[in-house]
């Protein structure tokens, strides 16, 4: 049998689960997940190789309303990161959330009208629905919004229908060799994953105590032998917002740190020596050479 290798997008408005379903689909986690929207800021590769088939998911930032608390340079980087991961690919998986239809729902809607790759329409989290006889007429309403190749609906945190949709995508991976080693399971480095670690749990701990205005700098990286030494830098944007992120003498950033150490320790395999420290740069987020220095690049 001939090998099938593609890219598949997972897009969707903010914090329908896109992440979510892609650890799902790897049976690791790759992408960082938290309650907030807009948790993913980078297009995240996941590739998952079984037998002869290689599916290559892009995960994307969640595609939002640029408002007036939302019109940053961040926000248009992170719309423009999820629709630039429309080009090329072979399939498309569009993820919405049971059955509430939002404005931002039909925006990316509108975006996939041009998109050639054929559609799946995932609907998440149908296991919160309170009355499941509503589930079928909605799947038959949202069926009739484009023309989809499948309407599957999925509780991607407990993996309920998801190796259905793997089907469904499957079958629209081109005949082709894989790309990636078939024990590779993303394009990105460690360095950027441990900071995405911290990331996370610096939006796990604080909620809606902190804004958008934040976001983690690896200054080190050092793998030695037996331990890897990390220093990590959390930028903010305001003095305030530093004294939340540290805490009453310092408990805060520690449990940050220490939660984000055991995830480091799991990934590498290693001990994990993890520095932290909390800097105020005024601005970054709407600052576009700021942000390419930080990573925020669509090259």
């Amino acid at each position: 049998m001939s090998q099938t290798c593609g890219f598949v997008a997972i897009v969707g408005r903010p914090n329908v689960g896109k992440s979510t379903l892609m650890n799902r689909i790897l049976g690791q986690k790759i992408s960082i997940t938290s309650r907030r929207p807009q948790t993913t800021r980078h297009q995240v590769l996941g590739i998952k190789t079984e037998g002869d088939a290689q599916a290559i998911f892009v995960d994307t930032p969640g595609i939002h309303i640029l408002g007036k608390d939302r019109n940053k340079a961040i926000n248009r980087f992170m719309n423009q990161a999820a629709v630039q991961a429309l080009r090329d690919v072979d399939c498309v998986v569009f993820l919405v959330d049971r059955t509430r239809w939002t404005e931002e729902d039909q925006i990316v809607l509108d975006r996939l009208a041009n998109v050639e790759a054929p559609v799946i329409l995932a609907v998440n989290k149908v296991d919160r629905l309170q009355d499941k006889a509503t589930l079928l007429p909605w799947l038959a309403e949202l069926g009739n919004k484009r023309e989809f190749a499948a309407v599957v609906p999925i509780a991607a945190q407990h993996g309920t229908n998801v190796p259905e949709l793997e089907a469904e995508i499957d079958k629209h991976l081109p005949e082709g060799i894989h790309f990636f080693p078939e024990d590779q399971v993303t394009d990105k480095s460690m360095r950027f994953l441990a900071a995405e670690m911290v990331r996370e749990k610096v939006m796990r701990q604080l909620g809606d105590e902190l804004p958008y205005q934040m976001t983690v700098e690896i200054e080190e990286f050092r793998d030695e032998a037996r331990v890897v030494h990390i220093s990590a830098l959390i930028l903010v944007e305001r003095q305030g917002q530093k004294k939340i992120l540290i805490g009453d003498s310092g408990d805060r950033i520690k449990k940050i740190g220490r939660e984000a150490r055991l995830d480091m320790e799991r990934a590498l395999d290693k001990k994990v020596m993890l520095n932290l420290w909390v800097k105020v740069k005024r601005g970054w987020s709407d600052d576009e050479r700021a942000l390419k220095s930080l990573g925020y690049d669509l090259d």
